[in-house]
């Protein structure tokens, strides 16, 4: 496997003390295949934002190259800079900044920024270099865009106004992410532009979170789902086969790796990460954990 691919998972904060022993155990098996980060999400205007730190901050703790979520909808100049105080003199120099959902009742103009390219001038402007930002990708178009060019525009204010690299919602359709890499080259934008990779498990649940992000599950992949009714086994042998072969595809077609959103369950992401052969030579991967 090529040096430049990076393979890297993301967790949600733990909601209980039962929640964080199972993320616990949880970290504790993708370990075994080396993440070159462990990204932590951040709830609607940051509902989670004691669970996102306290994670995030444990894990980096334990050695592990913890990445967080900063969300700006809602949100203060002020609360977000004592948020990004605390990473920096914790030593943490990687975060995911987003706009996110307003809580819900709330308007998505509330607080001090609009949009996510209004954080990522924030961080640029008031802590340098220190952090390397990642942003969102939408190669499907964000469900709230008014148009795809309105949509890639917003992908582009975000990129120069200082993010390093972006990850994208998880998406079934190969082409809708090669086209979003190559209208992005077009327009000059030269970050490396990772893809977001949902195993599938449970069709109820995955049907759900696409109907309200907008990503699509190609029709066939759909009814052979919905085929198999409550068959556990059968959904997650063919999501297996359906994901794999995404990865392949990308990766062969110069995706810079893969960022597994892995709902805090191992398994699923270990059976697509061993099947599609990734891993990390371990010198790599030290210097990856260094470099950010």
């Amino acid at each position: 496997m090529p040096l430049q691919h990076v393979f890297s998972v993301e967790f949600s904060p733990p909601r209980s003390a039962e929640g964080l022993e199972k993320l616990r155990a949880t970290r504790a098996e993708l370990a075994q295949v080396a993440p070159a980060f462990y990204s932590v999400t951040f709830g609607a205007g940051g509902s989670t934002r004691e669970g996102t730190q306290a994670t995030t901050l444990e894990m980096h703790a334990q050695g592990l190259h913890a990445v967080p979520h900063i969300s700006c909808v809602a949100s203060t100049r002020a609360s977000v800079r004592e948020l990004l105080d605390t990473y920096r003199q914790a030593g943490i120099r990687h975060l995911v900044a987003l706009r996110g959902d307003a809580p819900s009742g709330m308007a998505g103009s509330a607080g001090d920024f609009r949009y996510a390219a209004d954080l990522v001038e924030l961080v640029r402007a008031e802590y340098g270099d220190w952090f390397r930002i990642e942003v969102a990708a939408y190669p499907e178009i964000h469900p709230q865009a008014h148009s795809p060019a309105e949509d890639m525009q917003n992908f582009v204010r975000k990129v120069r106004a200082g993010a390093d690299s972006a990850i994208t919602q998880y998406f079934y359709n190969g082409d809708a992410y090669l086209r979003f890499v190559d209208e992005v080259a077009r327009l000059g934008c030269a970050v490396p532009i990772v893809p977001g990779i949902m195993p599938i498990t449970n069709f109820t649940q995955l049907a759900r979170f696409s109907d309200n992000c907008g990503a699509e599950i190609p029709r066939w992949v759909r009814r052979r789902l919905e085929s198999y009714g409550d068959d556990r086994a059968s959904i997650r042998a063919f999501g297996a086969d359906v994901v794999v072969a995404l990865c392949d595809r990308l990766l062969a077609q110069g995706a810079p790796g893969l960022h597994f959103y892995t709902m805090n369950m191992a398994g699923p992401t270990l059976e697509v990460w061993r099947r599609a052969g990734l891993s990390v030579p371990r010198q790599e991967q030290r210097r990856m954990n260094t470099s950010a």
